[in-house]
């Protein structure tokens, strides 16, 4: 497989990472470039880790990994996007929405980057099939989805500025999108 096929799918792996980095950009109060690098680090990080953990986790489980992975990110990606929905509705002041501690926190970052890269587990899966160098592979789509994450983070605060109060809806709902996106295109496929 070329480096140029890697990069591709590194940008359709990254894609969702994105689109969820925006999401939280939005709901950001304030932004500051740790911030970004934080989740470009979340992010990036797991798209690193899952293709060797697929790869290498192929002989022991094999084609058992795909058969549940779109269930495992449908189901966290929109519990987070209900709770941030709901949290809106608590009570109509300021207050109640998520703070940046709370989008920052590790536990928010570790579920989301999980949520995101189970994809790139069955990457990994596919990958050690055909023989692919699974460390280089593996780096390219960590350093993509760690810019496409760390951008997505200052786009969606772009958007949050001219969106405020919604913004944290709008956020939940744009979870609860790519997780039926994502299970979805696994039950068509």
């Amino acid at each position: 497989m070329s480096i140029l096929e890697i990069i591709f799918i590194s940008i359709s792996l990254a894609m969702d990472a994105f689109a969820v980095s925006i999401s939280n950009g939005i709901v950001l109060k304030k932004i500051k470039i740790n911030y970004a690098i934080k989740f470009g680090i979340f992010f990036g990080g797991f798209q690193f880790i899952m293709p060797m953990l697929g790869y290498y986790l192929t002989s022991l489980l094999g084609e058992q990994i795909q058969k549940f992975d779109h269930w495992i990110a449908f189901i966290l990606l929109n519990a987070i996007g209900i709770k941030m929905i709901i949290e809106t509705f608590k009570n109509d002041n300021e207050n109640n929405i998520s703070t940046d501690e709370e989008i920052l926190s590790i536990k928010n970052l570790i579920v989301l980057a999980i949520a995101t890269s189970i994809d790139a587990l069955a990457v990994g899966v596919s990958f050690s099939l055909i023989n692919v160098n699974i460390l280089q592979s593996s780096l390219i789509i960590g350093v993509v989805a760690f810019i496409f994450s760390f951008l997505g983070i200052l786009i969606g605060k772009k958007i949050g500025n001219l969106l405020s109060k919604n913004a944290e809806r709008i956020g939940g709902i744009i979870l609860i999108f790519i997780g039926f996106k994502i299970l979805i295109e696994h039950l068509i496929n």
